[in-house]
Protein backbone atom coordinates (compact mmCIF):
# COMPACT_ATOMS: atom_id res chain seq x y z
CA UNK A 1 0.00 0.00 0.00
CA UNK A 2 1.53 3.45 -0.95
CA UNK A 3 2.03 6.01 1.62
CA UNK A 4 -1.15 8.07 -0.01
CA UNK A 5 -3.26 5.26 -0.08
CA UNK A 6 -2.32 4.64 3.89
CA UNK A 7 -3.22 8.42 4.39
CA UNK A 8 -6.51 8.48 3.33
CA UNK A 9 -6.93 5.38 4.87
CA UNK A 10 -6.32 7.21 7.95
CA UNK A 11 -8.26 10.12 7.15
CA UNK A 12 -11.14 7.88 6.26
CA UNK A 13 -10.96 6.34 9.55
CA UNK A 14 -10.60 9.36 11.71
CA UNK A 15 -13.53 11.27 9.91
CA UNK A 16 -16.19 8.13 10.72
CA UNK A 17 -14.70 6.65 14.19
CA UNK A 18 -16.91 8.05 16.95
CA UNK A 19 -15.62 10.05 19.23
CA UNK A 20 -16.26 9.96 22.98
CA UNK A 21 -18.91 11.82 24.12
CA UNK A 22 -16.63 12.81 27.80
CA UNK A 23 -13.75 13.00 24.85
CA UNK A 24 -16.01 16.05 23.41
CA UNK A 25 -17.26 17.81 26.04
CA UNK A 26 -13.43 17.83 27.63
CA UNK A 27 -12.44 19.77 24.37
CA UNK A 28 -15.09 21.66 24.19
CA UNK A 29 -14.53 22.66 27.98
CA UNK A 30 -10.53 23.37 27.23
CA UNK A 31 -10.60 27.13 26.27
CA UNK A 32 -13.07 27.49 29.66
CA UNK A 33 -10.75 26.13 31.76
CA UNK A 34 -7.46 27.42 30.56
CA UNK A 35 -8.83 31.17 30.45
CA UNK A 36 -11.16 30.48 33.83
CA UNK A 37 -7.54 29.05 35.35
CA UNK A 38 -5.83 32.24 34.12
CA UNK A 39 -8.02 34.72 35.39
CA UNK A 40 -7.83 33.12 38.89
CA UNK A 41 -4.27 32.65 39.43
CA UNK A 42 -3.44 36.15 38.37
CA UNK A 43 -6.34 37.33 40.10
CA UNK A 44 -4.96 36.01 43.23
CA UNK A 45 -1.59 37.05 42.67
CA UNK A 46 -2.73 40.59 41.87
CA UNK A 47 -6.19 42.18 41.60
CA UNK A 48 -4.86 45.56 39.53
CA UNK A 49 -3.86 44.04 36.32
CA UNK A 50 -5.32 44.94 33.28
CA UNK A 51 -4.74 41.39 31.85
CA UNK A 52 -7.40 40.11 34.32
CA UNK A 53 -9.86 41.85 32.44
CA UNK A 54 -9.27 40.02 29.09
CA UNK A 55 -8.92 36.86 30.86
CA UNK A 56 -12.64 37.46 32.58
CA UNK A 57 -13.94 38.33 29.27
CA UNK A 58 -12.57 35.19 27.71
CA UNK A 59 -13.53 32.84 30.19
CA UNK A 60 -17.22 34.22 30.09
CA UNK A 61 -17.38 34.22 25.94
CA UNK A 62 -16.09 30.57 26.14
CA UNK A 63 -18.55 29.56 29.09
CA UNK A 64 -21.47 30.91 27.61
CA UNK A 65 -21.08 29.47 24.35
CA UNK A 66 -20.33 26.12 25.26
CA UNK A 67 -23.44 26.26 27.83
CA UNK A 68 -25.67 27.18 24.95
CA UNK A 69 -24.50 24.35 22.34
CA UNK A 70 -24.40 22.14 25.49
CA UNK A 71 -28.21 22.64 26.75
CA UNK A 72 -29.91 22.34 22.93
CA UNK A 73 -29.95 26.43 22.49
CA UNK A 74 -28.53 26.62 19.21
CA UNK A 75 -31.42 29.04 18.29
CA UNK A 76 -30.32 31.42 21.09
CA UNK A 77 -27.24 32.68 18.72
CA UNK A 78 -30.03 33.74 16.27
CA UNK A 79 -30.91 36.72 19.22
CA UNK A 80 -27.62 37.00 20.81
CA UNK A 81 -26.08 37.84 16.98
CA UNK A 82 -28.77 40.42 16.66
CA UNK A 83 -28.24 41.99 20.16
CA UNK A 84 -24.49 42.22 19.29
CA UNK A 85 -25.17 44.40 16.03
CA UNK A 86 -27.10 46.59 17.79
CA UNK A 87 -25.17 47.18 20.59
CA UNK A 88 -22.96 49.23 18.47
CA UNK A 89 -25.69 51.48 17.25
CA UNK A 90 -27.27 51.93 20.53
CA UNK A 91 -23.74 52.59 21.59
CA UNK A 92 -23.33 55.29 19.10
CA UNK A 93 -26.38 56.98 19.49
CA UNK A 94 -25.49 57.49 22.94
CA UNK A 95 -22.52 58.44 22.66
CA UNK A 96 -23.55 61.29 20.93
CA UNK A 97 -26.41 62.19 23.27
CA UNK A 98 -24.24 61.68 26.01
CA UNK A 99 -21.94 64.35 24.29
CA UNK A 100 -24.35 67.21 24.01
CA UNK A 101 -25.43 66.78 27.94
CA UNK A 102 -22.32 66.86 29.12
CA UNK A 103 -21.48 69.85 26.96
CA UNK A 104 -24.59 71.68 28.19
CA UNK A 105 -23.86 70.77 31.87
CA UNK A 106 -19.61 71.77 32.05
CA UNK A 107 -19.31 73.99 28.88
CA UNK A 108 -17.83 73.04 25.10
CA UNK A 109 -14.24 71.57 25.67
CA UNK A 110 -11.93 69.28 24.03
CA UNK A 111 -12.90 67.18 26.49
CA UNK A 112 -16.58 67.39 26.43
CA UNK A 113 -17.11 66.52 22.85
CA UNK A 114 -14.88 63.34 23.33
CA UNK A 115 -17.82 61.02 23.35
CA UNK A 116 -19.15 62.41 20.16
CA UNK A 117 -15.89 61.65 19.09
CA UNK A 118 -15.76 58.49 19.94
CA UNK A 119 -18.62 57.89 18.39
CA UNK A 120 -17.86 59.38 15.20
CA UNK A 121 -14.72 56.84 15.41
CA UNK A 122 -16.93 53.81 15.49
CA UNK A 123 -19.15 55.16 12.46
CA UNK A 124 -15.94 55.17 10.34
CA UNK A 125 -14.79 51.82 11.42
CA UNK A 126 -17.98 50.11 10.89
CA UNK A 127 -18.43 52.04 7.15
CA UNK A 128 -14.81 52.15 5.98
CA UNK A 129 -14.24 48.72 4.93
CA UNK A 130 -17.41 47.74 3.51
CA UNK A 131 -17.61 51.04 1.50
CA UNK A 132 -13.95 51.17 0.18
CA UNK A 133 -14.63 47.09 -1.40
CA UNK A 134 -18.48 48.25 -2.57
CA UNK A 135 -16.53 51.44 -4.59
CA UNK A 136 -13.59 49.01 -5.80
CA UNK A 137 -10.87 51.18 -3.85
CA UNK A 138 -7.11 51.65 -4.52
CA UNK A 139 -6.02 48.23 -2.62
CA UNK A 140 -4.05 50.07 -0.30
CA UNK A 141 -6.65 52.15 1.15
CA UNK A 142 -8.52 48.83 1.32
CA UNK A 143 -5.73 47.31 2.80
CA UNK A 144 -5.59 50.11 5.37
CA UNK A 145 -9.56 49.93 6.12
CA UNK A 146 -8.49 46.31 7.00
CA UNK A 147 -5.96 46.88 9.54
CA UNK A 148 -8.46 49.61 10.54
CA UNK A 149 -11.35 46.69 11.77
CA UNK A 150 -8.68 44.51 13.53
CA UNK A 151 -7.43 47.08 15.57
CA UNK A 152 -10.78 47.97 15.96
CA UNK A 153 -12.09 44.75 17.39
CA UNK A 154 -9.37 44.79 19.44
CA UNK A 155 -9.83 48.03 20.69
CA UNK A 156 -13.71 47.60 21.33
CA UNK A 157 -13.47 43.86 23.09
CA UNK A 158 -10.78 45.40 26.02
CA UNK A 159 -13.14 48.42 26.18
CA UNK A 160 -16.17 46.24 27.08
CA UNK A 161 -13.32 44.08 28.80
CA UNK A 162 -12.29 46.89 30.94
CA UNK A 163 -15.64 48.52 31.87
CA UNK A 164 -16.96 45.68 33.36
CA UNK A 165 -13.89 44.10 35.43
CA UNK A 166 -13.21 47.91 36.35
CA UNK A 167 -16.52 47.97 38.35
CA UNK A 168 -16.11 44.50 39.57
CA UNK A 169 -12.95 45.73 41.42
CA UNK A 170 -14.78 48.49 42.84
CA UNK A 171 -17.15 46.46 44.20
CA UNK A 172 -14.53 44.16 45.83
CA UNK A 173 -15.02 44.55 49.55
CA UNK A 174 -11.99 46.89 50.75
CA UNK A 175 -12.77 46.15 54.76
CA UNK A 176 -8.73 46.62 56.01
CA UNK A 177 -7.15 49.22 58.16
CA UNK A 178 -5.17 51.98 55.93
CA UNK A 179 -2.44 53.48 57.52
CA UNK A 180 -2.39 56.33 54.55
CA UNK A 181 -5.49 57.44 52.62
CA UNK A 182 -3.98 58.70 49.11
CA UNK A 183 -6.28 61.91 47.71
CA UNK A 184 -5.91 62.52 44.54
CA UNK A 185 -6.10 66.06 42.99
CA UNK A 186 -8.85 67.30 40.54
CA UNK A 187 -8.73 70.73 39.93
CA UNK A 188 -9.18 73.81 41.52
CA UNK A 189 -12.47 76.73 41.82
CA UNK A 190 -10.24 79.60 42.73
CA UNK A 191 -8.85 78.79 46.30
CA UNK A 192 -11.75 76.29 46.53
CA UNK A 193 -12.10 72.43 45.52
CA UNK A 194 -14.19 71.80 42.26
CA UNK A 195 -16.98 69.41 43.12
CA UNK A 196 -15.35 66.35 42.08
CA UNK A 197 -12.57 66.95 44.40
CA UNK A 198 -15.02 67.66 47.10
CA UNK A 199 -16.31 64.23 46.28
CA UNK A 200 -12.86 63.17 46.74
CA UNK A 201 -12.29 64.35 49.84
CA UNK A 202 -15.50 63.57 51.46
CA UNK A 203 -14.85 60.18 50.51
CA UNK A 204 -11.76 59.55 52.27
CA UNK A 205 -12.71 61.63 55.24
CA UNK A 206 -15.64 59.14 55.53
CA UNK A 207 -12.79 56.06 55.17
CA UNK A 208 -11.14 57.92 57.94
CA UNK A 209 -14.05 58.22 60.57
CA UNK A 210 -14.88 54.80 59.96
CA UNK A 211 -11.24 53.62 61.08
CA UNK A 212 -12.09 56.05 64.33
CA UNK A 213 -9.64 58.70 63.15
CA UNK A 214 -6.78 56.42 62.48
CA UNK A 215 -4.50 56.82 60.04
CA UNK A 216 -2.81 59.80 57.96
CA UNK A 217 -4.99 61.78 55.31
CA UNK A 218 -2.59 62.67 52.21
CA UNK A 219 -3.61 65.60 50.14
CA UNK A 220 -1.78 64.94 46.65
CA UNK A 221 -1.90 67.52 43.95
CA UNK A 222 0.46 70.42 42.97
CA UNK A 223 -0.35 73.78 41.83
CA UNK A 224 -1.28 74.22 38.11
CA UNK A 225 -0.84 77.43 36.04
CA UNK A 226 -3.75 78.79 36.32
CA UNK A 227 -4.28 77.76 40.14
CA UNK A 228 -3.46 80.54 43.30
CA UNK A 229 -2.55 77.79 45.26
CA UNK A 230 -1.48 74.48 45.36
CA UNK A 231 -4.49 71.15 45.24
CA UNK A 232 -2.92 69.96 47.88
CA UNK A 233 -3.44 73.26 50.06
CA UNK A 234 -6.77 73.15 48.97
CA UNK A 235 -7.59 69.72 50.10
CA UNK A 236 -6.01 70.54 53.63
CA UNK A 237 -8.17 74.04 53.85
CA UNK A 238 -11.19 71.89 53.35
CA UNK A 239 -10.73 69.15 55.72
CA UNK A 240 -9.80 71.36 58.68
CA UNK A 241 -12.50 73.92 58.12
CA UNK A 242 -15.74 71.48 56.96
CA UNK A 243 -14.90 68.29 58.19
CA UNK A 244 -13.23 68.38 61.06
CA UNK A 245 -9.88 66.75 60.39
CA UNK A 246 -7.31 68.04 63.02
CA UNK A 247 -3.94 69.64 61.04
CA UNK A 248 -2.01 66.99 62.42
CA UNK A 249 -3.79 64.03 60.77
CA UNK A 250 -3.18 65.55 57.03
CA UNK A 251 0.16 65.43 54.81
CA UNK A 252 0.50 67.41 52.13
CA UNK A 253 2.24 66.48 49.05
CA UNK A 254 2.12 69.42 46.62
CA UNK A 255 4.14 68.41 43.85
CA UNK A 256 2.28 66.05 41.77
CA UNK A 257 0.44 67.26 38.40
CA UNK A 258 -0.50 63.70 37.19
CA UNK A 259 -1.86 60.53 38.49
CA UNK A 260 1.95 58.74 38.16
CA UNK A 261 3.54 61.74 40.34
CA UNK A 262 0.61 61.70 42.98
CA UNK A 263 1.77 58.04 43.39
CA UNK A 264 5.52 58.73 43.21
CA UNK A 265 5.92 61.71 45.26
CA UNK A 266 3.19 60.12 48.07
CA UNK A 267 5.19 56.69 47.76
CA UNK A 268 8.42 58.78 49.18
CA UNK A 269 6.61 60.84 51.92
CA UNK A 270 5.02 57.45 53.34
CA UNK A 271 8.74 55.78 52.80
CA UNK A 272 10.42 58.76 54.77
CA UNK A 273 7.87 59.17 57.80
CA UNK A 274 6.99 55.01 57.98
CA UNK A 275 10.72 53.85 57.35
CA UNK A 276 9.28 50.66 56.73
CA UNK A 277 7.67 48.53 54.06
CA UNK A 278 4.74 47.40 56.26
CA UNK A 279 1.81 50.02 55.72
CA UNK A 280 -1.23 49.65 53.55
CA UNK A 281 -2.82 52.96 51.86
CA UNK A 282 -6.22 53.72 50.03
CA UNK A 283 -6.20 55.98 46.86
CA UNK A 284 -9.61 57.54 46.88
CA UNK A 285 -10.08 59.00 43.66
CA UNK A 286 -13.43 59.82 41.03
CA UNK A 287 -14.94 55.90 40.67
CA UNK A 288 -13.83 56.17 36.93
CA UNK A 289 -10.38 56.41 37.85
CA UNK A 290 -9.68 54.15 40.70
CA UNK A 291 -8.38 51.18 37.89
CA UNK A 292 -6.00 52.76 36.26
CA UNK A 293 -4.67 54.66 39.98
CA UNK A 294 -4.52 51.26 41.26
CA UNK A 295 -2.49 49.79 38.33
CA UNK A 296 0.05 52.23 38.50
CA UNK A 297 0.50 51.81 42.80
CA UNK A 298 0.95 47.89 41.56
CA UNK A 299 3.71 48.60 39.17
CA UNK A 300 5.31 51.27 41.97
CA UNK A 301 5.07 48.47 44.02
CA UNK A 302 3.10 50.32 46.49
CA UNK A 303 0.66 47.91 48.92
CA UNK A 304 -2.59 50.02 48.00
CA UNK A 305 -6.02 49.55 47.61
CA UNK A 306 -8.44 51.64 44.57
CA UNK A 307 -11.73 53.55 46.76
CA UNK A 308 -14.06 55.42 44.49
CA UNK A 309 -15.94 58.60 44.88
CA UNK A 310 -19.26 58.95 43.35
CA UNK A 311 -19.20 60.89 39.81
CA UNK A 312 -22.17 62.26 38.11
CA UNK A 313 -23.98 60.09 35.86
CA UNK A 314 -24.03 61.95 32.61
CA UNK A 315 -20.50 62.81 33.03
CA UNK A 316 -18.92 58.80 33.33
CA UNK A 317 -18.96 57.97 30.16
CA UNK A 318 -16.24 60.97 29.39
CA UNK A 319 -14.36 59.88 31.72
CA UNK A 320 -14.32 56.55 31.31
CA UNK A 321 -13.51 56.61 27.88
CA UNK A 322 -10.51 59.25 28.68
CA UNK A 323 -9.31 56.49 31.50
CA UNK A 324 -9.59 53.70 28.40
CA UNK A 325 -7.57 55.57 25.92
CA UNK A 326 -4.57 56.29 28.65
CA UNK A 327 -4.91 52.53 29.84
CA UNK A 328 -4.94 51.54 26.28
CA UNK A 329 -1.92 53.84 25.30
CA UNK A 330 0.31 52.15 28.73
CA UNK A 331 -0.66 48.57 27.09
CA UNK A 332 -0.16 49.25 23.53
CA UNK A 333 1.87 46.12 22.65
CA UNK A 334 -1.67 43.94 21.17
CA UNK A 335 -1.73 46.76 18.62
CA UNK A 336 1.48 46.88 17.71
CA UNK A 337 1.94 43.46 16.83
CA UNK A 338 -1.57 43.28 15.46
CA UNK A 339 0.17 46.29 12.98
CA UNK A 340 3.26 44.01 12.52
CA UNK A 341 1.51 40.77 11.81
CA UNK A 342 -0.62 43.53 8.87
CA UNK A 343 2.32 44.68 7.62
CA UNK A 344 3.78 41.26 7.12
CA UNK A 345 0.80 40.27 5.65
CA UNK A 346 0.27 42.73 3.36
CA UNK A 347 4.33 42.49 2.55
CA UNK A 348 3.53 38.58 1.41
CA UNK A 349 0.52 39.44 -1.13
CA UNK A 350 2.65 42.34 -2.68
CA UNK A 351 6.00 40.91 -3.39
CA UNK A 352 4.95 37.04 -2.86
CA UNK A 353 4.01 36.45 -6.55
CA UNK A 354 7.37 38.08 -7.95
CA UNK A 355 9.99 36.12 -5.32
CA UNK A 356 9.99 33.09 -7.15
CA UNK A 357 11.39 35.20 -10.07
CA UNK A 358 14.01 36.31 -8.15
CA UNK A 359 15.36 33.08 -6.50
CA UNK A 360 15.02 31.69 -10.33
Amino acid sequence: MTSIAKKALISDWLRKAPMNPTIGIVLLYIPVLLFGGLFIVSFWREPRQFRNSIYLSLFIICLATNLLMGFGQEWMVLPILVAITMCPIIVIVFLGINSIVVARHEGLSKTTILPGLFAFAMILFFIAFPVLTAIHAPQTLVSIAGLMVLEGIWFFFTFTALLAYSWIYRMLPKRRRYDYIIIHGAGLQGTEPTPLLRGRIDKAVQLWKRQQGYGKLIASGGQGADEQISEAEAMSRYMRQECGVPAENILLENRSTTTMENLVFSRSLITELSGNNTYRCALVTSDYHVFRAAEYAHRLHLKADGVGSHTKGYYWPTAFIREFVAISIDHRWPYIVIACLWLISLMIQTFGPVLPQFIH
